[in-house]
This record gives C-alpha cells, sequence and structure tokens, in this order.
C-alpha cells in the first residue's frame, strides 16, 4: 500500500537582502554611440549606411560589406553562390555590374537558375504560373527553353565545356534582344567561372526531349571540379549564398572538403548566408561548419530584392 508523506510547505521569499551593484559598473552590450543616426535629406548613400545602429544585423551588414570590400583590395575571391530567386525578382543587372566591376569573381547556381536566365535574355520575361500550367498539363513545357537550353549543353559538354560555360557561350554568341540581362553571358564574355550544379528531375528542362542525361552528368560534374578550384583559392576572400536552400550549401560543402583534403588551404574565409528564411543547410553547410575553427559567418535575413541591392551599393561605394 502506498504512504503518502506530508507536502512541504513555502512561504515568499524576502528580497530584503538582495546583492546589488552600481549600474555604472556593469558590462552592457548596446549603448548611446552605437544607436542610428536619422537620414538628413541630400545625404549620400554611405552616410546612409553609416548612420545605421552598430548593433546585430546592421553590425553584420557592415561587417560583411567590408569583408567584401577588403578581400577584393586583397585580391582574393568573391564567390557567389545562388538559387533561381534572385534572378526571377530581377537582380540580374546588379550581379552582373558587380561581375563587371571585378568585385564577384565567379558564380556558382543550381539548374533553375540557367532557365530564367535563359528566358530574360530571350523574350525579357520568365517565371510562368505553375499552378495554372499545372492543371492544364503544359507547366514547363515552353518549346524554346527545352530546346535552347539542351542544345547547349550538349553542344558545350562535346567541346569539352561544363554547363555554366556552354550556356554562356550561347547566349552571348546569340542574337537574343535581351542578352545582356545574362549572368551567364556576361561571366563568358568576361571568363569567369560561372557553374551549374544540377539534380535530375528537378528542372523543367529535364522533361523535354532534347535533354540528355550523360551530357547534363558529365557538364554538371566538370562544373562541381572547376567550382572545387575556385573554392580551392577561397583563403582570405567571402563565400555568398544568395537564397539556396539545399543544392547550393551541399555543394559548397563538398568542394570545401576536396580542397581541405588537397592540402589547400581555406581556413581565413568570410562566409555569408542571405534569405528571407534562415534554413537548415545553409546555417550549417555555409556559415558553422566552414568556419568552426577559422573565419567569420554572418546571417543576413530580408528580401532578395532589398537585401542584395543594399549590399550591392554599399559594397561598391566602399570599393
Amino acid at each position: 500500500m502506498l504512504k503518502f508523506y506530508t507536502m512541504k510547505k513555502y512561504t515568499p521569499v524576502s528580497l530584503k537582502k538582495i546583492r546589488t551593484y552600481s549600474l555604472s559598473k556593469r558590462k552592457s552590450k548596446v549603448e548611446i554611440a552605437l544607436a542610428a543616426i536619422p537620414h538628413k535629406p541630400g545625404k549620400s548613400f554611405s552616410d546612409f549606411i553609416h548612420n545605421l545602429p552598430g548593433i546585430l544585423a546592421a553590425k553584420d551588414f557592415r561587417a560583411v560589406v567590408s569583408a567584401v570590400v577588403n578581400a577584393r583590395k586583397k585580391k582574393r575571391p568573391v564567390i557567389l553562390g545562388m538559387g533561381a530567386h534572385p534572378i526571377k525578382v530581377g537582380l540580374s543587372p546588379l550581379i552582373i555590374d558587380l561581375m563587371n566591376r571585378g568585385i564577384i569573381t565567379a558564380i556558382a547556381t543550381n539548374g533553375a537558375c540557367i532557365v530564367h536566365d535563359f528566358e530574360l535574355s530571350f523574350t525579357g520575361r520568365t517565371s510562368e504560373d505553375v499552378a495554372e500550367e499545372m492543371c492544364k498539363g503544359t507547366f514547363g513545357m515552353a518549346k524554346e527553353t527545352g530546346e535552347y537550353i539542351n542544345k547547349a549543353i550538349n553542344t558545350g559538354v562535346k567541346n569539352g565545356y561544363g554547363i555554366g560555360k556552354s550556356l554562356g557561350e550561347m547566349i552571348q554568341n546569340s542574337r537574343f534582344k535581351y542578352k545582356d540581362m545574362s549572368v551567364f553571358g556576361a561571366a563568358y564574355k568576361l571568363d569567369l567561372p560561372a557553374t551549374v550544379h544540377i539534380a535530375i528531375g528537378t528542372d523543367i528542362t529535364h522533361m523535354h526531349p532534347h535533354a540528355d542525361g550523360a551530357s547534363i552528368g558529365e557538364g554538371s560534374l566538370r562544373d562541381f571540379k572547376l567550382f572545387t578550384s575556385v573554392v580551392s583559392d577561397l583563403e582570405g576572400g567571402v563565400y555568398i549564398n544568395l537564397g539556396s536552400a539545399v543544392i547550393m550549401p551541399e555543394v559548397f560543402l563538398k568542394a570545401l572538403t576536396i580542397a581541405r583534403n588537397l592540402g589547400n588551404k581555406v581556413e581565413n574565409i568570410t562566409t555569408v548566408n542571405m534569405d528571407f528564411i534562415q534554413h537548415y543547410r545553409p546555417s550549417q553547410n555555409v556559415l558553422r561548419r566552414p568556419t568552426l575553427q577559422k573565419g567569420c559567418s554572418y546571417a543576413l535575413t530580408g528580401h532578395h530584392e532589398i537585401m542584395f541591392p543594399l549590399l550591392a551599393a554599399a559594397v561598391t561605394e566602399g570599393i
């Protein structure tokens, strides 16, 4: 038979003997010197950035700007890895401008990027209504997108190229009305590394009859090896992951592993994840794991169409 005991009775504590200390002696994380300064009409963009509060994300933002500026002044790489969303929200001109200025030294993307990059250069428009087209069974079935991209990959791979260079060459040598909007065309023109990392079945181009698995696989593997070569030279540089939640964080981690495995010193690096939601893989594979022993990492959370133009402008001013 269970035996029950009388519960202990508690009384409220007395605060009369609490120990205190002077506020002036306490270490505080916030002080008025870090506060924002109101923007005045007519002041420059540099003034605006300088007047941001020196706290949390604003402090990190300035640190990222400094890292990019310092890397380029020391002739170290600044690599932009990204998903397709930055292109879909109109950032191609900014990315191309940073490439032309010698600020972005290499780009690496998922497979969806080449779809939107091609369509913008070809017609000046992209991004279909997926739900509506799915109901009709026509999602992803634009003839020119499937035909041009797959033919470019098939031809480029036969010429010894990866996918990024294959697309860039096709677009740059075309008569497309809007080819100056192409990130891959600009990379080809500038002879900058542009790599594409594809998961078979993820992109609409894989649904078309011209898709060739051997060419896609070979081209993407070549691009992975090229990307790994770029990452091997990242010491003192910056890697920015812009809006890729899965593919590019995984590819970056593998490339960095190979770089270190082959004896390359890639330790003192700055990694940045820019997205409107901070996902698991970027937080681990881009930010935490690569900089566990050395280096810095920053998570900048916000909409691409606002945050990246701010970063591009601030870096341009800093350079």
